[in-house]
């Protein structure tokens, strides 16, 4: 029989091996933007196209003058150039109406928000939040405020001023007017202040809307001369307030609580007109502070009791609140903060002194989600900084309340600050149904992700709660569904915990896998390479569509504090419906700039800004931008064949140098595909390096065209059309069969900068292990029949056991057969078929056994085999043996007669023995033997008597001779 050593022939697709290290994002030519560092440029960016007009959107929540920080957008250009300027959009010069103390800009699809965005009521600001829809070409459209709240100070208020002759001195009373209004917060949002003062006549000294601020009206105080007049007419005065002063033409605003003070110091000249004025007061819903001023009383020493009585008439009830006198003009001074705190607790407005918060902390904008229906916003600051969301789309606002989560947060908690919608996503479930997702990372100081449906009445569902596991944390801080497959389905969830503490207490971070399996279910964890530094892994997610295009979305992670806060970012890709939890491309910002710091606080992978057709990625630093282009991807389909197919190991065919050989030839063949969009280069050049046996000491082969066991070629490759190329050799070591002779190939491209993505890598015949597939069969020769346990008879005494062996792949070298059988089994014979088929006889068992045997196959082990479950075989069965035992008697007597006349003592005849001899003729001691004596039948009356010496039973363990397989 000939023996053939087969080299392997091994067809290789390679799809570019060597990318886990360097993978398709160009990092030798980025586009690097500047901008001030101290106004966090870099905070947001997002990449923007406008009509061709392609571009990258840079927040910088921190511009403006240290006294206006209100943020801005920076725009910049992404052109033929590596660098260009980035200009601002002026989105933070934006005129709302509120004073804006700070934009803290966060830039989103088709909006700008700023969280920090506050407005001053009273002595407080409140940081409610606002964003502004932009166009396409960056212009502002409509504001979205949609937590804004009118001041609780929205007030126009009118002081009708008594100027009659018995008001003295008069600067006493400019001083109580200065002073008042200088406690007032004048601006559009909040109070405006119109003077009436009067006496015969009653005169405007300003309307509401005349100034705009309280320097401004406190200035006006203090030119204000008075009227004089004889007459007091306070009920003409009073209706003039009610019905001119506060009429819109003079300023008043809808919506504006109003607010009327009556100073005087005597009683009406038209007394019997006050009810009429006051009807028409009670008509507009306007409240009046009513202050008798009695010093022209006292002055006099006249009893004020009439002039009070009509004050308290005028003022609202009750008395003790709106009510207020004083001595003389000098005292009005002593109630101006008394006065101006009652003002601003009215009935119906808020105590800003008051310790719990609703909305005036939401900070609307500090996370949104776009939907198809509208927009999510998450108000990480309500409810006491609880937390909650808040959806604004075409049905309207829905808005709800606290009490909507309260299962998951409870209300003895609120005191924790959650941070609800710290951020704010959806998922699409495997029912179609959309799920909002919502982070609270200080939940517990664990953080937590909740899942929910959210109806148009505000009712909430929670569909699923995700709790993180470590204090401090801030799981939940960023969430991010991907769906892998973009079959329109959200596949894997995924939640950081960028400050997750990792070994030697550093922020290393961690992200969390969720897998959607009904439910999203747990699938492992992300993290940042295992160094001890802080890292804060995880502080940006991003789904990039397709980066390596092979249909799956891939994954962005942002680590802005690795290698000393220089910061890195980490692709993952998509596979199937999962996420490949091995990074295949780590970008250190170091190695892009080394002046880069913070390299990954946000990322955006959305569009084509360069303009190649590929995907590029948008990072932001501090005071930095980078742009990472793609590069295209070249799949390489690879063949490698032999002719001829075998060696023939004791014939040589061929001589080389004076040497018996074997001739063979390699054919290596090459086909490009593209795997990138877009047009590129339809050829490139390759380089290719053959080697034969590289591992081994002694050369056993060389090629015919370098005498050497390397040679080199170059090929050009077209894309679309394989190139193939010969590779004779020759072969002259052909004895060692068991160990082929390899053959690899290694080849790169070599315009690595402009040309095609592809990193050398090599393909080979042979890694030195033979695949094999041993297929082991057997059965014994009683298996099959019905009787159980078999019972084996004389003379047959065997029991046969058949092995089949097969191999369904390659060669296996110095192949074994290991039996294993019970110990009450006698190693027989062992015979061989000329088929191969092999077959073991055993001897005779014991008499009742179960035989049980396991038999083993394996190889060398410098193969491998291709399935173990069929390379051992386990066989049992019971079997009887029939007893072979031979019994004989001997007696003394061969005769004993009983004459039943005889009496007892005269029957007692001679005594007799007989001895019993029992014989084991067969293969193994008997087990559990009894002998049992039976005598011939009595007739009735007759005596027996038999002395029996010895009634025996016994039990014979059995102990089988050790068997050996030869």
């Amino acid at each position: 029989m000939e023996l053939h050593k087969y080299l392997l022939l091994l067809k290789f697709i390679v799809l570019l091996k060597g990318l886990c290290e360097c993978f398709n994002i160009d990092v030798k030519r980025p586009r690097i933007y500047t901008g001030p560092e101290e106004a966090l440029f870099g905070f947001s960016v997002l990449q923007h196209d406008n009509a061709g007009d392609k571009s990258m959107l840079v927040g910088a929540p921190w511009d403006g003058p240290s006294n206006t920080r209100r943020g801005d957008v920076y725009k910049c250009i992404v052109g033929e150039e590596r660098s260009s300027n980035c200009t601002k959009t002026n989105l933070g010069n934006i005129t709302y109406k509120a004073v804006i103390i700070i934009m803290c800009v966060c830039v989103c699809v088709f909006q700008a928000c700023a969280p920090l965005w506050s407005q001053e009521c009273g002595t407080s600001v409140f940081s409610t939040g606002i964003c502004a829809s932009v166009s396409d070409d960056l212009e502002p459209r409509d504001t979205i405020a949609p937590t804004a709240q009118r001041c609780a100070t929205y007030m126009d208020i009118v002081i009708v001023l008594d100027g009659s002759n018995s008001i003295y001195p008069w600067y006493e009373v400019q001083n109580f007017l200065s002073n008042i209004l200088s406690k007032f917060h004048i601006s559009p949002e909040q109070m405006q202040v119109g003077v009436l003062q009067y006496g015969e006549v009653a005169v405007h000294e300003w309307s509401l809307r005349d100034y705009q601020t309280t320097q401004e009206v406190v200035e006006a105080a203090k030119n204000i001369s008075r009227q004089e007049g004889r007459e007091t007419r306070t009920a003409y005065a009073i209706h003039m307030g009610c019905t001119e002063a506060f009429s819109p033409e003079r300023g008043a605003r809808e919506g504006a609580t109003k607010v009327m003070i009556v100073v005087t110091d005597g009683e009406s000249h038209d007394g019997e007109e006050l009810p009429d004025a006051l009807e028409e007061c009670e008509k507009r819903n306007i409240t009046r502070y009513a202050i008798a001023v009695l010093g022209h009383y006292i002055r006099r020493q006249q009893d004020p009791e009439t002039f009070i009585s009509e004050i308290k008439y005028i003022a609202s009830d009750p008395d003790d609140k709106y009510f207020f006198n004083v001595t003389d003009e000098a005292a009005l001074n002593d109630i101006v903060d008394a006065l101006g705190d009652r003002i601003f607790t009215l009935e119906g407005t808020l105590g800003y002194n008051e310790s719990s918060f609703k909305f005036e902390m939401s900070q609307i904008g500090f996370s949104t989600h776009v939907l198809d229906d509208g927009i999510l916003f998450g108000m990480v600051g309500a409810y006491d900084w609880d937390g909650g969301v808040l959806k604004e789309g075409a049905k309207g606002r829905i808005m709800p309340t606290r009490e909507a989560f309260e299962s998951e947060f409870p209300q003895e908690l609120k005191n924790h600050a959650a941070y609800l919608g710290y951020t704010v996503s959806s998922v699409i479930v495997g029912d179609w149904r959309r799920l909002y997702v919502a982070g609270a990372p200080r939940f517990k100081h664990k953080g937590k992700v909740i899942l929910f449906e959210l109806s148009d009445n505000g009712d909430v569902n929670i569909a699923q709660a995700l709790n993180g596991e470590q204090i401090g944390s801030y799981y939940g801080s960023e969430v991010c569904g991907l769906d892998v497959d973009q079959d329109g389905i959200t596949d894997v969830l995924l939640v950081a915990a960028p400050m997750y503490l990792g070994p030697g207490n550093k922020e290393a971070g961690r992200v969390y896998i969720y897998s959607l399996s009904g439910v999203f279910v747990s699938n492992g964890t992300l993290k940042a390479e295992d160094r001890f530094q802080d890292a804060r892994f995880g502080y940006a997610l991003a789904s990039a569509p397709d980066l390596n295009h092979d249909g799956y979305t891939d994954l962005l992670v942002g680590a802005p504090l690795e290698d000393g806060h220089n910061g890195a970012i980490y692709i993952y890709h998509g596979q199937g419906i999962h996420i490949i939890h091995n990074y295949k491309q780590r970008i250190a910002g170091s190695s892009l700039s080394p002046s880069l710091q913070y390299f990954g606080r946000s990322v955006s992978a959305r569009l084509d800004l360069d303009g190649d057709g590929l995907l590029d990625l948008a990072v932001g630093a501090q005071g930095s931008a980078v742009l990472l282009s793609s590069r295209s991807i070249v799949q390489i389909n690879m063949s490698l064949s032999f002719q001829p197919h075998s060696i023939n190991v004791i014939q040589k065919t061929c001589q080389r140098g004076g040497r018996e050989s074997a001739c063979l030839n390699a054919t290596a063949c090459f086909l490009a595909l593209s795997r990138s969009p877009g047009t590129h280069s339809s050829s490139f050049d390759l380089s290719v390096v053959a080697m034969l046996d590289e591992r081994k000491l002694t050369a056993r082969a060389l090629f015919d065209d370098s005498n050497q066991r390397q040679t080199q070629l170059g090929v050009r490759v077209h894309t679309g059309q394989t190139v193939c190329h010969n590779l004779p050799f020759h072969v002259f070591d052909t004895a060692d069969y068991i160990r082929p002779i390899s053959f690899s190939l290694r080849f790169k491209i070599n315009d690595t900068e402009s040309g095609p993505y592809y990193s050398g890598t090599s393909i080979s015949n042979t890694d030195d292990v033979c695949v094999t597939d041993l297929v082991l069969q057997a059965h014994m020769d009683i298996s099959g029949t019905r009787q159980q346990p078999y019972v084996i008879r004389s003379p047959r005494r065997r029991l046969a056991v058949e092995v089949q062996l097969q191999n369904r792949l390659e060669n296996a070298y110095n192949t074994s057969l290991t039996l294993h059988y019970s110990r009450n089994l006698h190693f027989s014979s062992l015979s061989i078929r000329v088929n191969f088929m092999l077959e073991f006889e055993f001897s005779c068992t014991s008499l009742l056994s179960k035989v049980q045997m396991k038999l083993t196959v394996a190889s060398d082990s410098v193969e491998r085999e291709a399935t173990l479950g069929d390379n051992s075989v386990q066989l049992q069965t019971v079997v009887q043996y029939e007893p072979d035992l031979f019994i004989t008697s001997d007696s003394n007597l061969n005769r004993y007669e009983v004459h039943p006349t005889r009496t007892i003592s005269e029957a007692i005849g001679p005594e007799f023995y007989t001895h019993f001899r029992l014989q084991n003729l067969g293969c193994y001691s008997v087990s559990n033997l009894e002998l049992r004596l039976s005598l011939p039948s009595v007739a009735a009356g007759d005596r027996v008597f038999m002395a029996v010496t010895e009634v025996f039973s016994y039990n014979v363990s059995t102990n089988p001779l050790p068997l050996l397989l030869e």
